[in-house]
């Protein structure tokens, strides 16, 4: 099976504003340029991924995957519109995980294809950090505040749970920062 990845990426200005009170803004984009740079490379060590697609405002510099601009309608609106342009299998995926490794993609894809869908939750049980469909479904994007008790609530879908660290523990607030750094992760 060939997956498509889809990658939103907020605007450079608003990319990492928790940590605003630890980063400036550069050291920020900075942040979120390793971090992309981490999860693509682990994107092209899956065999499995066929394409990677990155929606955001602008690509940033060096950006040699498709891009699908981002038309300033809200992430979920811009994800559905993105949907539509790529292939199912499709996976969903927040480019702010400082740990994320190969294993842990075909972790997710491996319980996707087994069950239709897989979802990974943050590291406390309340956001969304990927989404993996093999088929298409009827699942509307729900991500933002509690995310992952709305994917999950979805009628008629079966999400699969993949609790594991690469995916669980996104760089949103200096502990989670912290947290990275402590599991090895070097910043920029």
């Amino acid at each position: 099976m060939t997956w498509a990845a889809l990658v939103p990426l907020k605007a450079e200005v608003a990319r990492k504003s928790r940590l605003a009170a630890r980063l400036a803004l550069n050291d920020r984009i900075a942040l979120s340029h390793a971090l992309l740079g981490r999860l693509t490379t682990a994107l092209h060590a899956v065999p499995r991924i066929g394409s990677i697609a990155l929606l955001t405002d602008a690509p940033p510099v060096g950006w040699n995957e498709r891009w699908i601009p981002d038309r300033n309608r809200g992430l979920n609106a811009e994800l559905e519109a993105a949907r539509s342009l790529l292939e199912t299998p499709l996976v969903v995926i927040h480019p702010d995980l400082p740990l994320v490794e190969p294993g842990d993609l075909e972790f997710l894809l491996d319980m996707a294809e087994e069950t239709g869908c897989s979802i990974a939750p943050d590291r406390h049980g309340e956001g969304t950090n990927a989404l993996a469909m093999a088929r298409p479904a009827p699942l509307t994007f729900q991500f933002g505040a509690h995310s992952f008790a709305r994917h999950c609530a979805t009628p008629g879908i079966k999400l699969t749970s993949v609790g594991r660290l690469g995916l669980s523990l996104d760089c949103d607030t200096p502990d989670d920062l912290d947290r990275a750094i402590a599991g090895g992760f070097v910043l920029p």
